[in-house]
């Protein structure tokens, strides 16, 4: 078994957008919107250098993701600093479910062939000073 794939996903997460459809002539185009696009290309980034050259995982793999959001401007300096603490949660946007679909279909063919392998995924989202999203993936035995 190798040791775990750690990586670091700078800036606020977004979730998978519903697909977008266009018509061409007769035909119906499906593409994904450019802000799930931009976001999808940045998560395949930061898993292609966390690979550092080796291959796609292969078995059974457990995933965990934590997403750190940014307190709202608007709240009081009381209110921020409880949040830091983690005595409020954030119970906003981004939605767990669409953010962990992107970065697990953005990681296919990069940390495992497929994300059909993913047996046991965590998610969970945090406040903190800087947005970003922390990924760790580790073959199962």
């Amino acid at each position: 078994m190798s040791a775990p794939i750690l990586f670091c996903i700078p800036g606020e997460a977004r979730g998978k957008g519903r697909p977008r459809f266009a018509r061409r002539g007769n035909f119906v185009k499906t593409y994904t919107d450019a802000k799930t696009a931009s976001f999808e290309n940045l998560v395949a980034y930061a898993g292609n250098l966390a690979m550092q050259g080796r291959p796609p995982l292969a078995g059974a793999v457990a995933m965990q993701i934590k997403l750190r959001i940014i307190p709202p401007a608007s709240w009081s300096k009381k209110k921020r600093e409880a949040a830091l603490a983690g005595g409020l949660h954030p119970t906003s946007k981004p939605d767990l479910d669409n953010v962990a679909k992107a970065i697990l279909d953005a990681l296919n063919g990069i940390c495992f062939i497929d994300d059909k392998q993913v047996i046991s995924l965590s998610v969970s989202k945090s406040y903190a000073e800087a947005a970003d999203a922390m990924v760790s993936i580790e073959e199962v035995a």
